[in-house]
């Protein structure tokens, strides 16, 4: 099938790339971008590996038409930054919320998603914002922990 240039605007920069029309958002942002951030895990939808951002909003990258992110912002983990790392990434790093690592970019872009929505969630809240999202290491209780002390750091206290 023929290949078509699309832009698409990820991490704040525009990309004109070359895609087919049935190419997953996953491939063509580490294949054609070059950004590796973003993991491919199950390739249907249930570990929450390929988390970015559309919008705002997060979304399965694994599940997601390339197509469908034109004209939109779409960021990836590497385009968290505030103003060098992420409270986010700062907090997994300190409360043990990541082993190997492989989820945890999922996890973080899911929680930010959660926290720009509701910056002062419950722990029941942000367990079911992570619902979608599967770690093979860890008992989930330390990525909680994680995600309420970004919150405290982000938005001050609970």
């Amino acid at each position: 099938m023929a290949r078509k240039l699309i832009n698409l605007n990820v991490n704040g920069s525009a990309h004109e790339t070359a895609v087919r029309e049935y190419d997953v958002l996953l491939d063509v942002i580490r294949e054609n971008l070059n950004l590796t951030g973003v993991k491919r895990g199950c390739d249907m939808g249930t570990c929450g590996c390929c988390t970015v951002l559309i919008d705002g909003r997060a979304k399965l990258s694994c599940l997601t038409l390339v197509l469908e992110g034109v004209g939109k912002e779409i960021t990836t983990i590497e385009g968290l930054k505030s103003p060098v790392i992420h409270p986010l990434q700062r907090t997994f790093a300190e409360a043990g919320g990541s082993q190997c690592g492989f989820c945890t970019q999922g996890f973080i872009m899911t929680a930010k998603a959660l926290l720009d929505e509701n910056p002062r969630p419950s722990r029941d809240e942000i367990e079911e914002a992570i619902s979608g999202n599967m770690c093979r290491c860890t008992g989930y209780i330390k990525i909680v922990d994680a995600i309420e002390m970004a919150a405290v750091k982000i938005n001050g206290k609970q």
